[in-house]
């Protein structure tokens, strides 16, 4: 169906923009939350329940925050020490020190203070290729390719020619050069398809790297080394990088202390903005208080929450955060109505009234469903009206009813006990993971202007949008398989893949992991070739990024593992001590 066909009022010929809904349904004013707890007390039919745990992240806490680093004292701080680390890398003369100064600064997290003077210095280094002797420098050439690559210019890997010998393998002799390696290793992590000196670099960055860890003590060096081959760079959450950055840059000898000083009162003032973001959206979320209506669900505010500083932590991204939480919001609510609760027949009434998009169409969903719907309905029509000059509810509800379509196929299958083949599962999974209908509304909040050909490709699922969402769906299918196969759920990808080959569970898991492999060099091509913004392009890069966080050590969205709840107390609740 076309999108401009999509959005039709009752009983009328033409599609047109819904303004929210202001006067609810009687029924939705007066739910009954006991009722809504119980809803088919009366029935014989079974409900699957996910047994989740209440939130250990209460309103009173949030609410409870106190900062000192909103006061206008540490802006005038932060200026100073900005104007600082300005200088110092605009003196700087040799390229070398200076890449290794902008790698500190992202690491760290204050590279978005200096983006004319990185680009400046990028684009000095782009257009002098013999700036500096990289053939004879392995460190330096794999440091400026992955900057460059990673800022988007178009780089080449034959810039490693001259490290390989005549049968086109890298010389052993280089494994003596241990920052050579790691750099080497983090550079082949930004590769596109086909570039098979990059996969050889991996190969022969990471063996050297494992031998090196089992021959020496602990250092700083080696605490890289290990923290590098854990998660590569490119593959991690800038924000809990920069938290971790910043310890182990402090205990280096000879470090910018003004820099150190810098980043350690940015991310506290940051942090202080999400606290109040996070304010405003517990206070909304106590106000429509779904955790009551539909227990059932999970309360992960603040996990949602954390999805959208991995997304975008900037201060200006705030109203970003505050649509992007509830948008998660809604989709962990839905996700739980199809993985748990539902009736086939309800799901199929619930995607049809979403399909459709007809208010009046409630009338026949359980009342549970009612709250859900309206909930959506309401939210959908307010994020269109705050967009000024675009129709973009077409695109939002399509993105919303695709979502629930792919819900349903699932379910369809659970209730059936089919398993899928991978490839059947992957072409569903993808959309199912929500990914889709997080990154079409990130192109509304973040394109400015809003072009014909992105809506041409958001219509056609673009490509940076499809394999954002494959790394999103496979690590989370490594992350919660385990616990969704205990509570009742669709076969994921690992159980495809070893029902459909006789794979052991390990080896399954090994395979998930190349395709993620497979998807991050797919996605690093789209990256360096969208019509895209650069902003769209690195949140959408994010999204995969959030995923490896999110999932790395288990279900983080959902169990509140000790490892994900020390994260977001560091993330967002405790301020780095600045002595």
């Amino acid at each position: 169906m076309a999108l401009s066909q999509f959005l039709l009022f009752p009983n009328s010929g033409h599609s047109k923009i819904l303004q929210p809904v202001q006067i609810k349904p009687p029924s939705l004013l007066k739910t009954n939350v006991s009722y809504v707890r119980h809803p088919i007390q009366c029935m014989a039919i079974y409900r699957r329940s996910g047994n989740f745990e209440p939130s250990i992240w209460h309103y009173d806490y949030i609410q409870s925050l106190t900062t000192e680093f909103a006061e206008e004292f540490y802006t005038k701080q932060r200026d100073e020490l900005k104007e600082e680390v300005r200088t110092m890398l605009c003196k700087m003369a040799n390229p070398l020190p200076q890449l290794e100064l902008i790698d500190v600064i992202q690491r760290l997290g204050v590279d978005y203070h200096f983006s004319n003077e990185i680009k400046n210095i990028l684009d000095h280094v782009y257009n002098n290729k013999d700036t500096f002797n990289r053939e004879r420098n392995l460190h330096a050439a794999a440091l400026e390719f992955r900057l460059l690559r990673a800022h988007g210019y178009h780089v080449f890997a034959d810039v490693f020619d001259g490290f390989r010998d005549g049968k086109q393998n890298f010389k052993e002799s280089l494994s003596a050069d241990i920052m050579g390696m790691l750099s080497l290793y983090e550079a082949s992590f930004y590769s596109m398809d086909n570039e098979i000196i990059l996969d050889q670099a991996r190969n022969f960055s990471s063996k050297y790297l494992k031998e090196f860890l089992h021959k020496i003590e602990d250092t700083e060096f080696s605490l890289l080394v290990r923290h590098t081959l854990e998660i590569p760079l490119q593959w991690r959450m800038p924000r809990l990088e920069a938290s971790w950055f910043i310890d182990v840059y402090g205990r280096r000898k000879s470090i910018s202390h003004s820099l150190l000083k810098l980043a350690k009162l940015d991310f506290n003032m940051v942090q202080a903005i999400h606290q109040e973001d996070l304010k405003h959206l517990s206070r909304w979320w106590k106000t429509v208080a779904l955790e009551e209506k539909l227990s059932f669900a999970r309360d992960r505010l603040v996990e949602n929450f954390l999805w959208t500083v991995g997304l975008a932590f900037q201060s200006q991204f705030g109203h970003f955060r505050r649509v992007m939480t509830k948008v998660n919001a809604l989709i962990t609510l839905i996700d739980d109505i199809y993985d748990v609760y539902g009736t086939l027949e309800e799901l199929e009434l619930f995607t049809n009234v979403v399909d459709r998009w007809d208010v009046n169409a409630m009338d026949t969903l359980p009342e549970y469903m009612k709250i859900c719907f309206i909930q959506l309905y309401n939210f959908l029509n307010e994020v269109a009206c705050e967009e000024k000059g675009h129709q973009i509810l077409p695109y939002l509800v399509k993105a919303w009813a695709d979502l629930c379509k792919a819900y349903l196929i699932e379910a369809k299958w659970y209730f059936s006990g089919y398993t899928p083949s991978l490839e059947e599962y992957i072409e569903n999974a993808w959309i199912s993971i929500s990914a889709p209908v997080i990154l079409i509304h990130v192109y509304f909040l973040v394109e400015n202007p809003i072009r014909n050909d992105g809506l041409n490709y958001l219509e056609e699922h673009c490509n940076i949008i499809r394999f954002a969402s494959m790394i999103l769906r496979l690590a989370d299918d490594l992350g919660t398989s385990k616990r969704e196969m205990e509570t009742g759920d669709v076969p994921k990808s690992i159980q495809c893949y070893m029902h459909e080959t006789g794979a052991s569970e390990a080896h399954a898991r090994e395979h998930i992991k190349s395709m993620i492999s497979a998807a991050w060099k797919k996605m690093n091509e789209e990256a360096n070739h969208s019509c895209f913004s650069k902003s769209f392009i690195e949140i959408a890069t994010n999204l995969a990024r959030m995923s490896i966080c999110m999932y790395q050590h288990g279900d983080g969205h959902t169990d509140q593992d000790p490892e994900t709840k020390n994260r977001i107390l560091s993330l967002l609740f405790q301020p780095i001590p600045i002595v």
